[in-house]
């Protein structure tokens, strides 16, 4: 019978060059190498596509069941607006009742569920909205207008508890908080802007890049239920891009830069609570695409462009991811 053998030995030294991945390190007899499970890596898949292709639309829920509405086109009449909703169940998507009003929805994205979400604001292009429509998960009933226009912006949290981030189409710090029944004005963001992107709740918001006057802006703006605080930029400035998430885990992606020439990106940056780290970039660079998710772990991007897309695309992160680790 084999002896029992122990291990025993010294601790390592920690180096400042060594690796910052966590978790198991094994030994694979079948490649004679040593693994380790590292935390997963985000990327970007194919999903599928809108019946029509639009810009600027609304959207809510997470991936595999969400809800987008309104937006610019379809791309086969890019002047219109439209009333369309579409409902996604992970495979495919089901055109369902429209909105009572038709328009560009850019300030709605992430507020609520597949069975609850907030319409809020818009455009129509020769005017801006403040109105605000609520879905029960199979209509939209018109409710308590805002108290201003909040066109080309963005907003966080429930059909029952949401913010109005931003304003257009001049640059403005307003912000709105809707309890359920009525809007109220609160406390201002630090820089206006509007064709921002935002994350998070009613109490607990992000919002990221923007047009200020014209010039495009990396900052980001962190709400903490009565105050915004200016926290780390993006990496690369932008605007008009997708974002989606929580206030300590988020993503934004995509979006248009306005010089040396108007130029549509592909980057997707995720942040952490602290800073923003670019990872993998979409298939479809595009400006103004409806998006929402749950966290920066999953969401899903689609539409945009100028003209209208129906182009879809998920964001996903492995649960883990196995690496060989290698001497030098």
């Amino acid at each position: 019978m084999a002896d029992l053998k122990t291990f025993s030995g010294f601790p390592v030294q920690n180096l400042s060059s060594d690796s910052t991945s966590v978790g198991q390190i094994y030994y694979n007899t079948s490649s004679g190498s040593f693994k380790a499970v590292t935390t997963g890596v985000g990327s970007w898949a194919s999903g599928a596509s809108f019946t029509a292709g639009y810009s600027g639309r609304g959207a809510a829920g997470p991936t595999n069941a969400s809800i987008f509405f309104g937006g610019l086109g379809p791309a086969n009449n890019p002047g219109a607006v439209s009333s369309n909703t579409e409902l996604y169940n992970g495979t495919a998507w089901t055109e369902t009742a429209n909105l009572n009003t038709a328009s560009m929805m850019f300030c709605p994205a992430k507020q609520g569920t597949q069975t609850a979400a907030l319409a809020a604001s818009g455009s129509i292009v020769s005017a801006d909205l403040a109105k605000n429509e609520l879905w029960n998960g199979s209509s939209w009933t018109e409710v308590g207008d805002l108290n201003g226009t909040h066109s080309y912006a963005d907003g966080a949290g429930t059909s029952t508890a949401s913010l109005a981030i931003g304003r257009g189409p001049q640059p403005r710090a307003f912000v709105e908080s809707w309890n359920g029944s009525s809007w109220t004005e609160t406390g201002d963001l630090n820089t206006g802007r509007y064709f921002n992107s935002a994350a998070g709740t009613q109490t607990a918001a992000l919002t990221f890049s923007g047009d200020v006057d014209n010039t495009f802006t990396a900052n980001t703006e962190s709400w903490n239920g009565s105050a915004w605080t200016e926290v780390n930029n993006l990496n690369t400035l932008r605007a008009t891009g997708g974002g989606f998430g929580t206030q300590t885990s988020a993503l934004m992606a995509t979006g248009n830069i306005p010089s040396p020439t108007s130029t549509n990106k592909a980057n997707t940056e995720q942040w952490d609570g602290t800073s923003w780290t670019e990872v993998a970039d979409v298939a479809t660079a595009r400006t103004r695409p409806g998006s929402t998710g749950a966290s920066g772990a999953e969401g899903i991007l689609g539409g945009g462009l100028d003209v209208g897309t129906t182009s879809v695309e998920e964001w996903s992160i492995s649960a883990f991811e196995v690496k060989t680790l290698t001497t030098s």
